[in-house]
């Protein structure tokens, strides 16, 4: 989610000023700022959405992959609308299903909103084993659950959610009408056991909850919660100075992005204003701070006319390579069992790599743009969520497919005026060449 643009716009105004200081140096300058990230198209995109009541308040949000093992041409991606829900698109980026956001019905109550997806594969259920996508609803405070059937018909999407399922962070409606609800999303499959969770953050709450996957009557899925942890609020600067992100009063610095290295069973957060924690996933581990965001330490006032921050003077403290909001997080593995985390970087519009290996700690590896294929097929830009698979996905995709939410999308035929989402298609062998090069 992109809050307080008044600190995205320096960060970005400052990656601007960089990126042309580069390209205006001589030949022979060497160093980062003479050599921009390298950049990758698009190859295709899905229909714009809008929100706005003319659009049905649909917003792009987060993508999964979920790949037919039998026919890979016939693979999905599965992304989140939030008050319009789920949409379902093939691997030409046309839309094959849309799943309505439930909602209570009962007025003044807050609407279903789908915020983040992830995927289950062979998940236990009391009818057998199936795929399925978790979503989190965060107008309602659950998760949903839907089985994945490529061709059954009327779409390949089934709410197999268990109806009793409870409200994961809130005690009544009315806290739940207060939307510090289930925001992002990860799961997790414990090879030891074969147990799977999902790990799901409290929006405006540094809270992170552990949640188990049940199998229930009739083919259901339930869930039930085994821990909670909460990550830091305030941070002790260098200086000693205590740091707290700037915020609307009574919000904390939330997390979104999550995704969990089913080889080492690490879960790395992003915690939007601050950086990317990494811990263990089932919640029983300290955090480490893996990197920090370049505003880290950087203080600012809140304007409530304006709703938004105006940053002070930066004392320094922060990161080098992403810019708050970081976003979506997945992990980009490869054969060898070596890979990367990724991780969009909305502040400045980015792409970072991170090596998956522990005993490096994750070192920083380099970074990469989404940008314009064509005039009718834009880039990435303020990018909320991200989603990768590293294995052949038919004709289309032979060597992966990264996909990538556009928070500022421009429409073909312009649309006029009215902002637009959606979500790009890139061919994953594109990406790779250009990291190696």
């Amino acid at each position: 989610m992109l809050r307080h643009r008044t600190l995205r716009s320096t960060a970005l105004a400052l990656s601007t000023t960089l990126t042309a200081l580069a390209l205006a140096a001589p030949a022979e300058a060497h160093g980062p700022a003479a050599d921009p990230l390298p950049a990758v198209t698009p190859r295709a995109e899905t229909s714009a959405l809008h929100d706005d009541e003319a659009g049905g308040n649909a917003d792009a949000d987060d993508p999964a992959i979920w790949r037919n093992t039998s026919d890979p041409d016939r693979s999905l991606v599965i992304a989140t609308a939030k008050e319009a829900g789920l949409r379902v698109y093939d691997l030409d980026a046309r839309q094959v299903q849309a799943i309505p956001a439930p909602s209570t019905g009962a007025a003044g109550d807050a609407p279903g909103r789908f915020n983040n997806v992830d995927l289950v594969t062979g998940l236990r259920l009391s009818s057998g084993r199936a795929d399925v996508a978790v979503t989190s609803d965060r107008g309602n405070d659950r998760l949903r659950v839907y089985r994945i059937d490529r061709d059954r018909p009327g779409g390949p999407l089934t709410d197999i959610t268990d109806p009793a399922a409870a409200p994961v962070f809130s005690g009544s409606q009315s806290e739940i009408n207060d939307q510090r609800t289930a925001y992002g999303l990860a799961t997790w499959t414990d090879r030891r056991t074969g147990r799977s969770y999902a790990l799901v953050s409290r929006r405006e709450r540094t809270g992170i909850a552990l949640l188990e996957l049940t199998a229930t009557a009739g083919g259901k899925v339930g869930y039930r919660k085994v821990r909670t942890l909460d990550l830091p609020s305030a941070f002790r600067l260098p200086n000693g100075a205590t740091w707290s992100p700037c915020a609307e009063p009574g919000e904390l610095p939330q997390v979104e992005g999550m995704v969990v290295d089913p080889d080492n069973g690490m879960l790395y957060a992003g915690q939007e204003d601050v950086g990317i924690w990494r811990l263990r996933a089932d919640l029983t581990s300290a955090p480490q701070l893996v990197d920090k965001v370049r505003e880290y330490g950087v203080p600012g006032v809140y304007d409530e006319e304006t709703e938004e921050c105006a940053p002070g003077a930066d004392p320094g403290f922060g990161g080098s390579r992403i810019s708050s909001d970081v976003e979506g997080l997945t992990l980009l593995t490869e054969s060898d069992g070596d890979g990367y985390l990724l991780s969009s970087s909305q502040g400045d519009d980015t792409f970072a790599l991170y090596d998956r290996e522990l005993k490096d700690n994750n070192e920083y590896e380099g970074g990469f743009r989404v940008t314009a294929a064509s005039k009718a097929l834009d880039g990435s830009e303020e990018c909320d969520g991200t989603a990768v698979l590293n294995a052949p996905l038919g004709s289309r995709y032979p060597r992966g497919l990264l996909v990538v939410q556009d928070g500022h999308n421009t429409s073909a035929d312009g649309d006029g005026g009215r902002e637009s989402t959606d979500f790009k298609f890139v061919d994953l062998g594109r990406v790779m060449d250009r990291i190696d090069d």
